[in-house]
């Protein structure tokens, strides 16, 4: 049985707490001290950078970026400086570095100026301006002169819809564009000039066991960036080119589609400062959202001088009637499947594709263009 002694009034929580808090001694830690300001005055002046090094971006990765210091002859590993902002650095920018410029293992320049571009190539993942693909521009090298579009002639067979987005994004950036033919020891390349015979389009043929004469002359004293479906022989061309390269290659598939092979574009130069190349990853689609209307009609040379027959606000797709293209195509000026691929990048900028999946297998000379 429990005694009145021994039983005990319960404390309350907050009767404990207080009671803990007086045995407590306080001392200066328990008393919080905001930091002065600094005394030293934020500036916008910034370094004027007198000594820094003219330098070539020939590769991207990561965040560093390999630089090509002509005056030194030497390539050395750089940083973006943060005076840069988000202004992105990409292979073929003409910069401006400082700091440890000798290339020695571990060294590292800062990029701290990145001169004005003279051209831009760039593309998306998609059509479609709307979507988070279309938003999303990828530049592909900056200051090129040339886009050389690498095509084989068989296995796998040519792409013309791909190469009209090509030609798209190289009259857009005011690049001018070379057809690059592969492979011509298994098919000839009749088919697919005639498919372009009215663009007077600049093109050269390679075979692997002939000379490379005719392409070395065309790319001499030039930036040329070359692009190609995967398995078109771009890597095994640009290791010809320049045998130190030692890009990857692959073989095609089954299903007449090629591999991946080369992961990232490089900058490359020819021998004898013959100039430079860009081997960029092979690719499957080559996105438009980032070019207007207006662009993508100057993407067909050979339609734009019949569009200013074209009924106000004509929206070119052949809906309305009395469009200037078929009027065009109709007079025998235009080759009908010309005007389809035209009219079939509009149909995807707006969202709607008819004819996906249809055109995989088209090779160049068929009614549907193809891609």
């Amino acid at each position: 049985m429990v005694s009145d002694g021994d039983r005990r009034r319960p404390v309350l929580r907050c009767q404990w707490r207080r009671r803990l808090r007086s045995k407590r001694e306080y001392d200066e830690d328990d008393v919080r001290v905001r930091p002065a300001r600094s005394s030293r005055p934020r500036t916008r002046q910034r370094p004027r950078h007198d000594d820094a090094a003219p330098a070539f971006v020939i590769a991207v990765d990561r965040g560093r970026y390999t630089c090509y210091l002509a005056d030194e002859d030497r390539a050395v590993a750089a940083m973006r400086a943060r005076e840069l902002g988000r202004r992105a650095v990409v292979v073929g920018d003409r910069v401006q570095v400082v700091g440890d410029i000798t290339g020695s293992a571990g060294s590292l320049a800062r990029i701290v100026r990145i001169s004005d571009r003279t051209s831009v190539l760039t593309r998306t993942a998609d059509d479609v301006e709307d979507t988070v693909e279309g938003r999303q521009e990828r530049v592909i090298v900056a200051n090129a002169e040339q886009l050389v579009i690498v095509s084989a002639l068989a296995d796998p067979p040519p792409r013309t819809g791909f190469i009209d987005r090509c030609l798209v994004a190289a009259y857009d950036a005011e690049i001018e564009p070379l057809l690059c033919l592969t492979k011509a020891d298994l098919a000839g390349p009749e088919q697919l000039l005639d498919y372009y015979a009215e663009l007077d389009l600049p093109h050269v043929l390679c075979r692997p066991d002939g000379p490379l004469d005719p392409l070395l002359d065309a790319l001499r004293g030039r930036l040329s960036v070359m692009v190609g479906h995967s398995g078109v022989g771009k890597s095994t061309l640009v290791n010809r080119l320049v045998p130190d390269a030692l890009r990857a290659v692959g073989d095609v598939s089954k299903v007449g589609k090629g591999r991946h092979t080369s992961s990232s574009a490089v900058a490359l130069p020819l021998p004898d400062d013959a100039g430079w190349i860009v081997d960029t990853p092979g690719v499957r689609s080559f996105g438009l959202a980032h070019v207007t209307e207006d662009s993508l009609l100057h993407g067909f040379p050979d339609l734009v001088e019949a569009s200013t027959k074209c009924p106000p606000n004509c929206d070119h797709t052949g809906t309305s009637g009395g469009c200037g293209l078929d009027q065009l195509v109709a007079a025998g000026g235009a080759d009908p499947r010309r005007l389809a691929s035209y009219r079939r990048l509009l149909a995807l900028r707006a969202g709607d594709d008819p004819t996906r999946g249809a055109e995989e297998g088209t090779r160049a000379g068929d009614d549907d263009p193809g891609e």
